[in-house]
């Protein structure tokens, strides 16, 4: 018999052995006490870092277990190529859990919102940002990665704006896309609709952005399209440090990155979508910036790294403390 062998079979005999020996335990007043009750999973909602001089807040409005990732992410793959490649990576390939992360960043003078979450009875922004110290009125601009409607669906609360003192930021691509009258009808009808209900009242207050269009000093917009026409990404830098507010460039953290080129339902272009995956998941590794991911494992902030000829998420754990 091995050491290995042995050894486990001592130690189970040992913790039998003691687990008939253990006496209940007693309380003070000499009654056996009562397990403790089951108290759920409990998750964070929020999570607050330095960035240069900025304070960077990630908070989340969601999260929603749903069937998958196949065929959401993997679209044009087999399942059971999809379902190797999570068993890789120690997940199942039944269920997946997505959040939804919108980011609010304090430059020191401005309060800056990224995506609004999904409003209504289905998001917990405003409930979250009171726990991070934050109120709605706080908010001085709510920049739009893009107007899919788990990113602008908090834009209006009971018919009213959220944010009642802010001006707004987004793309121009993205605003003419959705608010032309072709979108109303056909797969864009939907969400056509709720950009006229959120989004449109708020026009006279916004400011409409292509790449390289500075929001504020320190955040710089890209364009980063694919996942929708005029799908935008935001570079923050402050003191030396830097940040990229992704959107949905990718959605799960291993399908969508270990194989960009893989089709997700929910791109509007896919080849397009891919494409920009591969190109900034170069610049991202090649400049070492830090990202966070609105659809990432929450606190959604990480790392890229090259993995053979593809990409990994590495989360991220003491570095912004530091």
């Amino acid at each position: 018999m091995s050491i290995v062998n042995l050894n486990r079979r001592a130690l189970i005999a040992g913790a039998a052995t003691a687990a008939i020996a253990a006496p209940a335990i007693i309380s003070a007043s000499g009654r056996a006490s009562a397990a403790a009750p089951m108290l759920g999973v409990a998750t964070p909602t929020y999570n607050r870092v330095k960035v240069g001089d900025f304070e960077v807040t990630m908070m989340l409005d969601a999260s929603r277990t749903m069937d998958g990732p196949h065929p959401i992410f993997g679209e044009d793959q087999d399942a059971a190529a999809v379902s190797e490649l999570l068993a890789a990576n120690h997940l199942p390939s039944d269920k997946m859990v997505n959040g939804f992360t919108p980011v609010i960043v304090n430059t020191g003078s401005e309060l800056v919102l990224f995506d609004t979450g999904l409003g209504g009875d289905n998001g917990s922004l405003t409930a979250q940002l009171a726990a991070a110290g934050y109120t709605p009125e706080q908010v001085d601009i709510v920049v739009l990665t893009h107007m899919h409607p788990d990113h602008i669906g908090g834009l209006m609360t009971g018919g009213k704006p959220t944010y009642p003192n802010a001006r707004y930021v987004t793309g121009q691509a993205e605003f003419d896309f959705w608010t032309h009258d072709d979108r109303l009808s056909g797969p864009t009808e939907r969400v056509a609709q709720l950009v006229r209900t959120n989004v449109k009242p708020l026009a006279e207050k916004m400011t409409f952005v292509s790449g390289h269009k500075e929001v504020v000093p320190g955040i710089l917009g890209l364009d980063t399209p694919g996942h929708t026409p005029g799908h935008m990404s935001f570079h923050l830098s402050s003191a030396g440090k830097q940040l990229l507010i992704w959107g949905d460039i990718a959605n799960h953290f291993v399908v969508s990155i270990q194989r960009p080129d893989w089709h997700v339902r929910y791109d509007m272009d896919k080849e397009k979508a891919a494409a920009t995956r591969k190109t900034m998941f170069d610049l991202i590794i090649a400049e070492k910036i830090p990202v966070t991911g609105y659809h990432m494992p929450f606190p959604a902030l990480g790392y890229l790294e090259t993995a053979g000829e593809s990409y990994r998420w590495v989360p991220a754990a003491y570095q912004f403390t530091l």
